[in-house]
């Protein structure tokens, strides 16, 4: 059973900007979903439509068989939603948060207190649960924040960008979190993230959206192949090196972008082995030292870049 199902979906402002242009997708039913794009794509305003906060124009929305705009009620005791701004108190404990979370739910006390119980077991808060919420680090309100939507035993659950400002280990803790959340409850998850490393990391599928509809859905692998680009590395000895290289490159026919970041180049090439070889003879007529230089097959990365935003040389 598909978890969302959207149909030409719809959305526009009173101001007359379009926000979503006819965009239709497909979320399974227990899948941690993603949805990626450019500031300004659309993300917010999906969130904000699928909770049932905004209305859409036109288009058509089922939330577990549900119509969205007819039986929102009925969606929104399936929901929960974390949103970015983490939205517990800060002067009181973790129980007091999550007693509160409760009684906004009309859980009665005994089922409130077993939830919570499991939750901070579930969770890994159990030595925080007396401390005020003040003395918490980022990572740890978050926890938390997740943890009191979860009361409510959601069928789906909303995340947008869970991680944002976390540092790594805090966002890897947070990872190990959702991939819990839908193998111990079944919950499906749809998240939005700018982070591209956690998107590959987590989704079951992924979807690109730019301008309000969707360029591509699929799984992670399959979108790593969506472009067929021939992608070659290059992992220069001195930094220094990479503008005199990218000078060099882009008057090659055969190179019809290039991408770098300290002293990595990637070129998207013609044919594999023929300009493999070209490349190479260059570096050495023009004693340009190096690593490595080898094929790549695509990143998430290079796909979102060439789908959102386009390749040219010298980019």
């Amino acid at each position: 059973m598909e978890a969302i199902l959207i149909n030409n979906l719809t959305k526009i402002y009173r101001n007359g900007k379009k926000a979503l242009d006819h965009l239709s997708m497909t979320v399974k039913e227990g899948e941690i979903f993603t949805l990626l794009g450019q500031n300004g794509a659309g993300k917010s305003t999906l969130i904000n439509t699928l909770t049932t906060y905004l209305t859409p124009t036109s288009g058509s929305v089922k939330v577990f068989g549900k119509d969205l705009c007819h039986e929102a009620a009925f969606v929104r005791k399936q929901i929960a939603c974390v949103a970015q701004k983490i939205s517990i108190d800060n002067h009181l404990t973790l129980m007091e948060n999550m007693l509160f979370q409760g009684r906004l739910y009309q859980l009665d006390k005994a089922t409130a207190a077993e939830r919570i119980d499991e939750l901070i077991h579930v969770f890994a808060l159990e030595d925080f649960s007396d401390h005020r919420v003040t003395t918490y680090s980022g990572g740890m309100k978050r926890r938390l924040d997740i943890a009191m939507s979860m009361i409510s035993r959601p069928k789906l659950l909303f995340l947008d960008e869970p991680t944002v400002a976390l540092d790594i280990e805090s966002r890897k803790a947070v990872w190990e979190i959702i991939e819990k959340i839908r193998k111990d409850y079944g919950t499906t998850v749809f998240m939005t993230t700018h982070y591209l490393e956690e998107a590959e990391h987590l989704s079951d599928t992924i979807c690109i959206l730019k301008d309000g509809h969707e360029l591509v859905q699929d799984t992670p692998e399959n979108l790593r192949r969506y472009t067929r680009q021939k992608l070659l590395q290059i992992t220069l000895t001195n930094p220094a090196d990479i503008k005199p290289l990218e000078r060099l490159v882009s008057k090659q026919p055969f190179v019809s972008a290039i991408h770098f970041k300290d002293r990595i180049m990637i070129l998207t090439v013609n044919d594999k082995e023929h300009d493999l070889v070209s490349i190479n003879k260059l570096l050495i007529d023009h004693a340009i030292s190096y690593c490595s230089i080898g094929m790549i097959e695509p990143s998430l990365e290079h796909v979102f870049l060439t789908l959102t935003q386009g390749e040219s040389k010298g980019a």
